[in-house]
């Protein structure tokens, strides 16, 4: 018996990491003891450091809660993969995190079967991040996304300190949905308990958030999922500077080319679509443009004062092509006409 103890200890441990509460029934069910039993491998967790915390209610139950020290986690296969490739590409968008993250990841990898480690090197290896051009930004708080996060799990409304663009500072109370990381800026998806409606916020703008203890039953979100919520409305927002033009290639390559969000292109057909490009910097489309070539003049419409902007990039590409050509004039002279084919 004493030799199964460890084995059914880390089972019970993994109960209790994947699910927020569990009854000592349910336990004792899952693992084929008696509650008797449950209850002293609880207390035994709690001795090695394991934060287990008893519920109360009709039938009373047991979670594992935040302590003091971290305790060890039990990881399976494809979880500790997971993490270790999270942590070799140090999460962008989030402050503080890139040393911190090559100290855990040192952590991991020293005990990381061959095995594992292997697949780690080859996702690693095989997946390339391709960061837009403009991928600098506000980072967020480690800490709130982690508050967030939870939250979000455990469908908990949570209230927080928001700044608005327009710089205004108030609380909210929300029934959390999701996070988007929508690089560099992440997003928090909830609905707006006070103004009853969905609402997104940037989260580097958010601050003190902080769980009440109150779940509710999940709200079914106005778009398939949380990214495409995200991208609509982000795609509807007003900026600055606008520019549309038909653009003689299909949606799905127009998109690729300008770093687009799906709402701003449209297909007219195979091999037409419409680009509908807003930002409040103008380099940010300026930028995009230089993918693909715009069909005709009388296509191209936009915000007027758009187009310095454009222009001004446009001479600065025209001077580095100039410098080439320059340079390789003056090393035909040097070299004379029949340099490239030798004596």
């Amino acid at each position: 018996m004493s030799q199964d103890l460890p084995a059914r200890m880390l089972r019970l441990l993994s109960l209790l990491q994947t699910r927020r509460t569990w009854t000592g029934d349910e336990l004792a069910d899952r693992l084929g003891v008696t509650l008797r039993t449950i209850r002293r491998d609880i207390d035994r967790l709690r001795g090695l450091g394991y934060p287990v915390q008893g519920t109360t209610g009709t039938a009373g139950g047991y979670r594992l809660t935040s302590g003091a020290d971290v305790p060890p986690l039990l990881l399976d296969d494809d979880e500790a993969v997971a993490i270790a490739v999270a942590l070799r590409t140090a999460t962008r968008g989030v402050a503080r995190i890139e040393e911190t993250a090559v100290r855990a990841l040192a952590k991991l990898e020293q005990v990381l079967p061959v095995r594992l480690r292997h697949q780690v090197t080859t996702i690693q290896a095989a997946a390339a991040p391709l960061p837009v051009p403009w991928g600098t930004g506000p980072t967020a708080d480690p800490t709130v996304l982690a508050t967030l996060a939870a939250a979000c799990r455990d469908h908990e409304i949570v209230t927080f300190t928001y700044r608005t663009s327009g710089g205004e500072t108030g609380p909210r109370r929300v029934e959390p949905h999701a996070l988007v990381a929508a690089d560099p800026v992440w997003y928090f998806v909830a609905h707006d308990i006070d103004r009853d409606g969905w609402r997104l916020f940037r989260v580097d703008r958010l601050t003190d958030p902080a769980p009440t203890g109150h779940r509710v039953t999940p709200r079914e979100l106005p778009n398939p999922d949380a990214a495409t919520y995200v991208a609509a409305r982000l795609a509807a927002a007003p900026a600055r500077y606008t520019f549309h033009a038909t653009v003689p290639a299909d949606a799905e390559t127009v998109r690729a080319r300008t770093w687009s969000l799906p709402g701003r292109v449209q297909p007219v057909d195979d091999h037409t679509s419409t680009l509908d490009l807003a930002a409040d910097n103008p380099h940010h489309i300026a930028e995009q443009l230089l993918g693909i070539d715009l069909g005709p003049d009388d296509t191209i419409h936009g915000t007027l004062e758009l187009a310095p902007h454009l222009e001004q990039l446009g001479k600065r590409l025209l001077r580095a092509a100039n410098a080439l050509t320059r340079q390789d004039d003056q090393s035909k002279q040097r070299d004379g006409p029949d340099a490239r084919h030798g004596p």
